[in-house]
């Protein structure tokens, strides 16, 4: 059945107003103003969302930090362990070389399970970037028991060494490591290992070389200082202040030797 102009006019005006803001002038101000409302909204919602993608980030960053083990400032060799011959009934020497791998001063300080039956020399002190040392551990072997075996020559006793960074010029003393402790790393814990004293191994002779070292520098440090060198006074006068000490001391004996006659 065809449709009349009337009807079609009729259903044309029901569509319109299904739609009325086509008709409407104003209408789409007032959709744009809701557009740039939900775009505002958006954009609040997406700032929002990376504040809280940069705090996570932060957070997640943090504890990344605290799980990474932190940067060692000396090198040791060995690096793990502490080699002493297996000598029951006498005091052992063990050697650790440590070197300052990093670009400050750092003070170093040795701590054990067993303090009185172990000690270092020298216990503590500081090194300069690129300045290395050799300690010397001692250690006393006490006799095995009568059910033990060779295969369990080991021991519980551990070595833990310690580092700070310190400024340039700080004198060592142990009390460093207390008042800044939440800047103190821990090196390395070694464990303690016998080897077999009439049996020449890489280990066992490396650790000979290392104590020969340790008792040249011992030497070295033990030796007085040098004579200063000879000084001017006034016009061109040279006193030999060597000589000078040893005449004071003759003095001295001569006058012990008058007191006792």
């Amino acid at each position: 059945m065809p449709i009349s102009s009337h009807q079609r006019s009729h259903i044309d005006g029901k569509k319109w107003k299904l739609c009325p803001f086509w008709q409407s002038g104003t209408a789409p101000a007032s959709s744009s103003t809701q557009s740039s409302q939900l775009q505002s909204q958006k954009s609040h919602e997406k700032g929002a969302a990376s504040n809280g993608n940069s705090r996570s980030s932060n957070k997640v960053s943090s504890v990344a930090k605290s799980l990474l083990p932190a940067r060692r400032r000396l090198r040791l060799d060995p690096a793990n362990n502490l080699y002493f011959p297996y000598e029951p009934g006498k005091q052992v020497r063990s050697a650790v070389r440590m070197k300052n791998q990093s670009s400050s001063h750092v003070a170093f300080k040795f701590q054990t399970t067993a303090p009185k039956s172990c000690y270092m020399r020298p216990p503590g002190g500081i090194l300069a970037p690129g300045e290395s040392i050799i300690a010397t551990v001692f250690k006393f072997v006490e006799q095995p028991d009568k059910n033990e075996k060779q295969s369990d020559r080991r021991s519980k006793v551990k070595f833990k060494i310690m580092s700070l960074k310190v400024t340039e010029g700080t004198d060592f003393v142990p009390e460093l490591f207390d008042e800044q402790k939440d800047e103190v790393v821990v090196e390395r814990i070694l464990r303690v290992i016998f080897l077999n004293a009439e049996r020449s191994t890489p280990a066992l002779e490396k650790l000979k070389h290392q104590l020969a070292e340790a008792e040249a520098q011992l030497e070295i440090c033990k030796k007085p200082p040098a004579d200063p060198p000879l000084k001017v006074v006034g016009q061109g006068l040279i006193i030999d202040e060597w000589k000078e000490r040893r005449e004071k001391y003759l003095a001295r004996q001569q006058v012990e030797a008058v007191d006792l006659m």
